[in-house]
């Protein structure tokens, strides 16, 4: 792996994989629902689709032949703090890929039309959200552990918001987010790398939009309590944490904390609450890391009936792990379920530009297969210890999605806090 630089200054990281046939290549930009206001929440997904309707060049549905006529695949994805347009195609049709989504990184229209059409759109896809009360509780999550803070807004946006934007909105963003110093390109695949900068400077050497570096105010874990009622089969309810950021030195103790707890079919909640209990279908947990915090959430959905039984098991399971921490055997499984997880990744040429193009544009440095795996293998039963602690230092976080909250609601969210009563 490498990293260039155009000459404007356009970083660019090349990973060449000559035993493939494809080429999988990204532009990121460190722009997401968190860099948004109350005004504007969802315009960064929004700006996302519009660059798929139409440039000076091509027709939306010139951009489907185009990639539907070399067999490749096109998409693009918006985050709370990045969004990322990639294609992945056969190494020699690489030429036509970076022109079309270069075309469309610079000369999309954004016409008044398509955007109104595309409105609906969005709009049609948030009410699909919202009839998914699974996906929704999730969103919730983040408001009750981050309150108003940008961490928490919708990465869709709100109805009335996209309703009102225009053409000169998204402009207007994209003048100030769409910044040379806010934008990575990855390539990974079998390229040669001389050619490729040559390809990549002709078409991108010519950006130079510019602004000053936002800062970002570091959110507060307020552990508050949401219940959403909706007519479900389900209670849906997730249980958040303080987490680690992408940054922090300890995050592969609290990604092997999370696969020992909910991250796998061998972790403690799954084992004790689908397989020994049969009270829930989907139970897991997950960590999130952003720039400067993180979110570590248990998700389950279970009948009202039951809602009482999986939460006394789930703060059980919670207390168990506080008390005794994980045994060897939990910690060295872990290890080796993250190490296999990591290393057949590196099999797929999205994988690796996916890792390259967001350790770029949020980190702004790298690791080596070896680098990774050895960290991995250093973490000890002190650092999940300690991960523990800082996990169950402040009460948590409640998100309910379903008919009623009256087990959630009794949860003493402080209880796990040393010193509480």
């Amino acid at each position: 792996m490498k990293k260039y630089s155009l000459s404007n200054g356009l970083r660019v990281i090349v990973e060449p994989i000559p035993t493939c046939r494809s080429v999988s290549f990204g532009i990121w930009v460190k722009t997401g629902s968190r860099h948004e206001n109350t005004q504007d929440n969802g315009i960064s997904h929004f700006i996302e689709h519009m660059l798929f309707k139409g440039t000076e060049r091509f027709t939306a549905k010139d951009i489907a032949d185009v990639f539907d006529g070399i067999g490749g695949n096109v998409n693009a994805f918006t985050s709370k703090e990045y969004t990322c347009y990639f294609a992945k195609v056969l190494d020699q049709h690489l030429p036509i890929a970076v022109d079309a989504l270069a075309d469309m990184f610079f000369k999309s229209q954004l016409d008044e039309e398509e955007l109104a059409k595309e409105k609906n759109v969005i709009l049609e896809e948030i009410a699909m959200y919202e009839d998914t009360p699974d996906d929704k509780v999730h969103d919730d999550a983040s408001r009750a552990a981050y309150g108003d803070h940008p961490l928490a807004y919708s990465i869709l946006g709100l109805q009335d918001r996209l309703q009102a934007m225009t053409s000169s909105d998204l402009r207007s963003y994209m003048q100030r987010q769409y910044r040379l110093d806010n934008v990575v390109i990855s390539v990974a695949g079998n390229v040669e790398e001389q050619s490729l900068i040559e390809l990549l400077e002709k078409h991108f050497g010519g950006f130079t939009n510019s602004g000053v570096a936002e800062t970002l105010d570091t959110p507060v874990f307020n552990g508050n309590y949401l219940f959403h009622k909706k007519q479900t089969e389900q209670n849906h309810i997730c249980i958040s944490f303080p987490g680690c950021s992408i940054a922090d030195p300890n995050l592969y103790a609290m990604v092997l904390l999370n696969n020992a707890l909910g991250g796998g079919m061998s972790s403690r909640l799954f084992q004790e609450i689908r397989e020994k209990r049969g009270l829930a279908y989907s139970v897991y947990s997950y960590h999130t890391s952003f720039a400067d915090t993180g979110l570590f959430t248990i998700y389950a959905g279970t009948a009202p009936k039951q809602t009482a039984d999986v939460l006394n098991i789930t703060m059980d399971i919670l207390g168990e792990l506080a008390a005794k921490g994980l045994t060897d055997a939990e910690l060295h499984r872990g290890k080796e379920q993250l190490k296999g997880s990591l290393i057949l990744s590196l099999e797929s040429t999205s994988s690796r530009m996916n890792r390259n193009g967001k350790n770029e544009l949020m980190l702004g440095r790298h690791y080596t297969l070896d680098q990774m795996l050895e960290r991995i293998d250093e973490v000890t039963m002190s650092d999940i210890a300690d991960m523990t602690k800082k996990l169950l230092s402040v009460p948590f976080a409640t998100a309910v999605v379903g008919t009623n909250d009256k087990a959630a609601a009794k949860l003493r969210r402080d209880q796990f806090v040393s010193g509480s009563v």
